[in-house]
């Protein structure tokens, strides 16, 4: 089996406030790692904590399931909303040990990740509705009705592509390249712009 994603948009990051503090905090620094944001591109010159910490959260998460793999029945969903709690916990972690540097390039990137796995819980909420059928006597690996089950797949699509762009960024600020193993790389390169809250006119530059 696999998961059928079908590339609709079911909800839209906003990043707005975050990429407009990244711009405001950046803006008359001269770097030597530049970021690439939905919509902005920021030179930063990280600390040596922040890039001795963007090293272990690379390979802490690199092997995160909802990173490495595609769902394709309720169980695969539920082992991702397991991995993204995991995810959170070892984020809120990271945050703790920047807690000196929450102006730093770091800090906002984790922050970027937070935000999506935080509005990515408030859509599937409500998703988390009653089950309106029983299960397959056969197939019990499906308990969700068809339509909410497809609105997970594309929004843990969404998600993982958000997460895995934003890891590249922790990479770079890291100074390694991202693990070949899984499917990580595949969501690097471009943003899925639409996948974003536009910036207002003139702030996207």
């Amino acid at each position: 089996m696999y998961s059928m994603r079908t590339g609709k948009i079911p909800f839209r990051f906003d990043m707005i406030d975050l990429l407009n503090r990244a711009r405001q905090q950046c803006a008359r620094h001269v770097g030597d790692v530049t970021l690439n944001l939905p919509f902005v591109s920021i030179a930063v010159s990280p600390k040596d904590k922040e890039r001795q910490a963007a090293r272990k959260l690379v390979i802490r998460l690199a092997d995160r399931r909802v990173l490495s793999a595609w769902e394709c029945c309720d169980d695969c969903i539920d082992n991702s909303l397991a991995s993204l709690r995991e995810i959170r916990a070892i984020l809120v972690d990271t945050q703790v040990e920047l807690s000196d540097l929450q102006n730093g390039s770091l800090y906002l990137l984790v922050d970027a990740m937070t935000l999506g796995i935080r509005q990515f819980l408030t859509y599937e909420e409500l998703l988390n509705r009653p089950d309106e059928a029983p299960a397959h006597r056969r197939f019990g690996e499906f308990h969700r009705p068809p339509d909410i089950r497809q609105a997970y797949f594309d929004a843990l699509e969404l998600l993982r592509g958000h997460l895995s762009r934003c890891l590249g960024q922790v990479a770079a600020i890291g100074d390694m390249d991202l693990p070949q193993d899984g499917l990580v790389k595949n969501y690097q390169g471009d943003w899925h712009l639409d996948a974003y809250e536009t910036l207002p006119l003139g702030e996207d530059r």
